[in-house]
């Protein structure tokens, strides 16, 4: 489990083996069942975390209606980032859709490696740059692009994991379009 997250941490950044070892050290193991919160809108989100094996999805409340707005499996972090860099108070939830197990970092050991390793940085600024690149890519691609090419890029780009085991509704939600739509679009390139 950590010599996943030690490959991940390796691809953005190096560190000699002392290092890594006080990063690993940072970080805790923790085994949630599905339909779990990992964390919760109005609550500070305090951790970043690496899913080592699951499937978890972050998502806000519109009209009632819940907004998937990230998806992330096995090697994928997932994290109320907004509210993790700001301590303020969440708007999303992070809902595990199967069992996860993860290694989180907390907000506090986070600065404490930005203070004690200075290449850590580099891995909070790849990991930022990756989270807004999601999100202003999900933005222009909910506002310009048809659901079906939508829905055809979502097939090339996601994991197989999270294509093959989140409920359509979720999919639908995340593509900003109906479960319907959804439907229609699959049938029509079967």
């Amino acid at each position: 489990m950590e010599s996943s997250l030690k490959e991940q941490i390796l691809s953005i950044a190096s560190f000699t083996e002392k290092e890594i070892e006080k990063i690993l050290s940072c970080f805790e193991y923790e085994k949630f069942d599905a339909k779990t919160y990992l964390s919760s809108i109005g609550k500070i989100s305090n951790r970043i975390f690496f899913i080592s094996n699951g499937l978890a999805r972050t998502y806000y409340l519109k009209d009632g209606k819940e907004i998937t707005t990230y998806l992330s499996c096995d090697n994928g972090f997932i994290s109320s980032y907004s509210s993790f860099i700001n301590q303020t108070p969440s708007y999303e939830n992070i809902h595990c859709l199967e069992e996860c197990e993860v290694l989180s970092i907390n907000y506090e050991k986070m600065q404490y490696l930005y203070a004690a390793i200075p290449n850590w940085e580099r891995v909070g600024r790849i990991l930022a740059e990756q989270n807004y690149l999601c999100m202003a890519d999900r933005i222009l691609k909910l506002q310009m692009i048809p659901a079906k090419e939508k829905y055809l890029t979502f097939l090339e780009t996601a994991h197989p994991k999270i294509i093959q085991r989140t409920p359509l509704i979720h999919v639908a939600s995340f593509l900003g379009i109906t479960a319907e739509s959804l439907s229609r679009i699959r049938q029509s390139i079967s």
